[in-house]
């Protein structure tokens, strides 16, 4: 007996052995790919690469990019080789080659490589993510969405949101109060994209726990599994879908299914029509052309999952970034109070020009608003970084190397905005970076909050109306000043992939 578990133990040791040898073997191999390529690369550690640790994380993902970015910037290179486990992985630091791939050679790169699985998760082939003659047809049909017009027949719903906003922060708000602020301003930003999506009244401030409200924080809060799911998925995309693996949760994916269902049922049902996102892909889906929506028919429809998937990601791309980025705003305005003093003395001038009311026209009026906002932007961009796919073998400009069709190009926006050859001090909020003479100075594709050439964020200027409104209802009648328990220096969340700050952020808010 003690021989036979002594030949079994050590058979089994050749065995792990082996298996070892094969698995170092493989990552060797792998991580010879871009010097096979001829392409500078940072020396990769098994088992994951170029980047951190993902399950002992220290910094973002974005911030961890940043890094890279940095470091091969700082070897003179122009691009370089990286890689995300196995997975080679471009990374495109030099602006020339940022403008290649985002607009001059966009054929090259018109898919971003996010994970989609229509079978099992219909949610993700969204307009964000799907990519090639799928992506061209859903870009043409949605553009009209976002036109002047479309913006304007929006409008009044965003200030009646504002509105409600104004009212229960007198009502309910004290100035001794610690608010934290990103959940306040995410129950503004769900009740606009609530209606202006679904045209549905979320009420996210007389029920707090609504079901938009609480499946939009659920879609964030993502735990370390979740994380590493969608690493795989990312990673290794056509094993994931064989394997039937889901980034959504399903009752997330259920609830918002149901609602775009029962909303669609009931308008056609009643024949009610609303000017609204949602209108516009009943009609798409109906084959409808009208003067009034801007599409033009062309015979293709849509699906009620595809109708689901544009009103998930319109919603959450909607409310998460605008609230981020209204969250950072004032952060930095409470900072500094003497721009804050300077963004409500605007507001006032402008307004008195306006009958003290705030109209459409007059919010383009805030000049130094949008410097903030777009400093903002820089300093605290929402997504840290932008993907792109190569689906064409691709020629770098003026180099004799070869990007292979199907290698992950990654942009570092975190790195872009924080790079002193563009940006001197960067760690110093300064909204006059944004002024006429300074941004005509500036090269181009050095400011990606929003991405840049075809695939550039369609929803970029509601996001901006959407912004100057909730931060106009807030300044022009309250005063907002840091609370102790906002942790100094912010520090970026490392499990979120959206810009967070860990602890998140508190102010006090005191009435004029």
């Amino acid at each position: 007996m003690t021989l036979f578990t002594e030949s079994l133990l050590l058979d089994l040791l050749g065995i792990i052995t082996a298996l070892v040898a094969v698995v170092y073997a493989y990552f060797k191999w792998a991580y010879q790919y871009w010097q096979r390529r001829g392409i500078p690369y940072l020396e990769p550690f098994i088992p994951f690469g170029t980047f951190q640790n993902p399950f002992n994380r220290t910094v973002s993902m974005g911030d961890d990019l940043a890094r890279v970015y940095r470091t091969i910037k700082s070897k003179g290179w122009k691009h370089g080789g990286a890689y995300n486990i196995t997975r080679p992985t471009w990374i495109v630091v030099n602006l020339d080659l940022v403008k290649h791939v985002m607009t001059k050679d966009f054929n090259h790169f018109v898919d971003r490589g996010t994970y989609t699985n229509e079978k099992d998760d219909p949610l993700t082939c969204h307009l964000f993510a799907v990519g090639g003659k799928k992506w061209r047809n859903l870009r043409m049909k949605l553009s009209p969405t976002f036109t002047s017009g479309k913006m304007k027949s929006m409008f009044q719903t965003v200030i009646d949101c504002g509105l409600v906003l104004e009212k229960y922060i007198k009502e309910n708000i004290d100035s001794k109060q610690a608010v934290d602020i990103k959940d306040l301003l995410g129950s503004f930003s769900t009740d606009v994209i609530g209606s202006c999506a679904f045209g549905l009244e979320c009420n996210s401030f007389v029920e707090p726990d609504s079901p938009f409200r609480r499946y939009g924080k659920k879609i964030l809060r993502r735990s370390l599994l979740d994380n590493l799911k969608l690493s795989f998925c990312i990673i290794y995309p056509d094993i994931a879908r064989a394997l039937r693996v889901r980034i959504i949760n399903k009752e997330i994916s259920d609830f918002f299914m149901k609602v775009v269902e029962d909303t669609i049922n009931y308008r056609e049902r009643n024949k009610y029509v609303r000017k609204d996102f949602l209108q516009l892909l009943i009609d798409i889906k109906n084959n409808k052309e009208t003067q009034d929506n801007g599409y033009k028919g062309d015979g293709t429809t849509l699906t009620m999952p595809e109708i689901a998937a544009q009103s998930f990601v319109f919603f959450i791309a909607g409310f998460e970034t605008s609230s981020t980025t209204m969250t950072f705003a004032l952060y930095e305005l409470a900072t500094h109070q003497d721009m804050q003093d300077k963004v409500r003395e605007e507001i006032n001038t402008v307004f008195t020009k306006h009958d003290n009311q705030m109209t459409y026209d007059s919010l383009s009026e805030l000049k130094y608003m949008k410097q903030v906002i777009d400093e903002t932007l820089r300093k605290y961009p929402p997504v840290p970084f932008l993907t792109r796919k190569c689906v064409q073998d691709y020629k770098v400009p003026d180099e004799d190397v070869i990007i292979e069709k199907g290698t992950i190009v990654l942009i570092s926006v975190y790195g872009i905005h924080y790079d002193e050859d563009y940006y001197k001090n960067p760690e110093v909020f300064d909204p006059e970076r944004f002024n006429d003479e300074n941004i005509a100075q500036r090269p181009k594709y050095t400011h990606l909050p929003f991405g840049e050439g075809p695939r550039i964020c369609i929803g970029e200027r509601f996001g901006i109306m959407q912004t100057k409104v909730g931060l106009t209802c807030l300044l022009r009648n309250f005063r907002v000043k840091l609370n102790e328990k906002t942790q100094i220096p912010l520090k970026m969340s490392s499990k979120q992939f959206l810009s967070a700050a860990e602890g998140d952020i508190w102010l006090n808010i005191e009435k004029l």
